[in-house]
């Protein structure tokens, strides 16, 4: 699909604002309907307004559909009920006897759809730190048909480089998808480095206020699109109306909430990494992270995703059952700030031994940090640390 007429040319915030959101065409509305119907009447038989179905077809789904993939700089968008049903979406372009590289350091969920559902139909998986690209070169064979990267990674904040692995894909005809939840497309569009497949869960950044649950794939090759088109109608793992327009609603104020949460999310890690309680920082807008000249190259702004460890699960519990001003809840990418354990619940799906592996140990605490001011979650952390 091609960008709106009102967006052509446009930079970012205009493109967040406008794209596939022109005035409604019956009444002038300047912010898209809800379309909240199952079915459409049709004139005659076989004669309709290009909607028959609401499965298939729904004019506020298609609006958030091409808002997004404009944002990502894609060819086209398809919104899902959940992120986890965009990535089953794109596990269906793989066959029995296919083998996938996968970021090692993987939201537990994936881990969990690739290693329990797609392993009982003969799909392989091999699971590196993509940040080593001769370590994911070394890994590919003749049955690779995907490179599966996540980045930053959650919770520990591993980045790869997405130029360097779009190229080494091509050279080996490899399909690059890049979940870029944790980034936002206001930090990075996989799409411009090199990447395929785009995948979003859509409940967090794009969306922004933690009322929704979503997922979207954007997509860039003709014959990934044609059959992704096939398969949203065919599975029906569809996003509602009224989904679709609370993320519009979000992705209007993307750009000026990716500002906030970046200057936030750097102002809290410089705070954590100078407390004596916290032994490590993860996070990428850090010079002592690691991999912050590739983030500085990459990346605009550093985003509001944090992981810190403080050396024990009785520690870590202290401080999350001590907080007041942050939540303790899963999920990221919301106004308000949310602190996790992901030991115990966004990877508790994922088995001790490879949780320590990747450095998801039991004192380690995860925060997405919101637009609140400041200093004030810096004093609620600072009480809680007390406590830890």
């Amino acid at each position: 699909m091609k960008l709106d007429r009102l967006t052509q040319g446009a930079r970012f915030s205009t493109i967040c604002l406008h794209a596939g959101q022109e005035p409604d065409p019956s009444t002038g509305a300047i912010v898209t309907p809800i379309y909240q119907t199952s079915t459409y009447v049709q004139d005659e038989l076989g004669v309709h307004k290009g909607y028959e179905y609401a499965r298939t077809q729904n004019p506020t789904r298609f609006a958030l559909e091409r808002n997004i993939a404009a944002i990502e700089g894609g060819k086209a968008g398809f919104a899902f009920a959940s992120g986890m049903a965009a990535i089953g979406a794109i596990g269906t372009l793989l066959k029995a006897g296919d083998h996938v590289i996968v970021s090692k350091n993987t939201y537990g969920g994936t881990f969990r759809f690739f290693d329990k559902v797609l392993t009982r139909v003969a799909v392989s998986f091999s699971w590196v730190d993509t940040a080593n690209l001769d370590e994911v070169e070394r890994e590919i064979s003749s049955a690779t048909r995907m490179l599966f990267v996540e980045t930053p990674t959650n919770p520990v904040m591993r980045l790869t480089d997405l130029a360097a692995a779009a190229a080494l894909a091509r050279r080996h005809n490899l399909r690059l998808v890049v979940d870029n939840t944790f980034a936002s497309p206001y930090i990075h569009r996989p799409i411009e480095f090199g990447a395929d497949l785009v995948v979003h869960s859509t409940t967090k950044y794009l969306n922004g206020h933690s009322d929704s649950v979503g997922g979207v794939v954007v997509a860039t090759r003709d014959d990934d699109i044609e059959w992704l088109t096939f398969v949203q109608n065919a599975e029906g793992a569809i996003l509602g109306p009224f989904d679709a327009w609370l993320v519009l609603r979000g992705t209007k104020t993307l750009a000026l909430r990716m500002e906030r949460h970046n200057t936030n999310g750097l102002a809290m890690a410089q705070y954590l990494e100078a407390h004596p309680k916290v032994t490590r920082v993860h996070y990428p807008g850090l010079p002592s992270h690691p991999q912050h000249a590739l983030a500085s190259r990459q990346m605009r702004g550093f985003g509001g995703m944090i992981a810190f460890d403080l050396g024990s699960l009785e520690a870590a519990r202290r401080l999350l059952n001590s907080v007041r001003l942050c939540a303790l809840a899963e999920s990221l990418g919301g106004v308000e700030t949310l602190i996790s354990h992901p030991a115990t619940m966004t990877h508790s799906s994922v088995p001790a031994d490879r949780r320590a592996a990747l450095g998801i140990t039991d004192g380690l605490v995860r925060i997405s940090v919101g637009i609140e001011d400041i200093d004030d979650l810096k004093a609620d952390l600072a009480q809680a640390l007390d406590r830890a």
